[in-house]
């Protein structure tokens, strides 16, 4: 009895297609190339990354292995945005070991995980400054969630950050108690009180 080896299944990815790449985000397959590399010969995925200008290549072979995925179903974008709607869960751990997990989450190319930190690290108006690590994490998370929305709802890039930031203030307000709801024209006249 003979075995018939099976050519291994490539992914399902087409040229023309957008894909998400976990270190960078969405990008757009523009082409699949044969090239030599050490002798032997590979079949490349050519992805093209316009926000940050650049082109990379990915071996056909390693692309699920390095986490390469298809753009998240609608449902999936919606639940992302259920995420940002929910209450900030920072841990009260150093700062830079929560850096590091933020930055993990935003490089696995999971959008619910990269939800978690545009959630965690959003900050309205009224409250105080973010720090510049933190305003660069936000960013960076904000940029990925917002261009992978942009590209499964076929809408710019600004106005999905419009529709992420809408979703952030209908959570609860951040940095206030429970229990402690009263508005800011209310602790404004309770302060006048107090100094009369």
């Amino acid at each position: 009895m003979t075995t018939i080896q099976k050519k291994p299944q490539r992914p399902s990815f087409k040229t023309g297609e957008s894909i998400v790449y976990p270190a960078h985000g969405v990008g757009q397959i523009v082409a699949i190339e044969e090239q030599v590399v050490a002798g032997m010969k590979l079949e490349l995925f050519v992805i093209d990354f316009e926000k940050d200008k650049m082109r990379l290549k990915v071996p056909v072979a390693k692309a699920e292995s390095v986490g390469m995925r298809k753009l998240s179903e609608t449902d999936f974008v919606e639940r992302a945005l259920k995420v940002v709607q929910g209450r900030a869960r920072v841990k009260k751990t150093m700062w830079s070991r929560r850096a590091q997990e933020y930055d993990a989450k935003i490089n696995s190319g999971d959008l619910i995980q990269i939800a978690e930190v545009v959630r965690d690290l959003y900050r309205a108006e009224s409250q105080p400054e973010q720090s510049y690590s933190e305003r660069q994490l936000y960013e960076a998370a904000l940029g990925r969630m917002a261009r992978e929305l942009a590209a499964v709802q076929e809408v710019s890039e600004t106005e999905a950050v419009r529709l992420i930031e809408v979703n952030l203030n209908k959570g609860p307000r951040r940095g206030v108690k429970p229990g402690d709801e009263a508005n800011d024209e209310g602790d404004a006249a309770d302060a006048e009180v107090q100094a009369a």
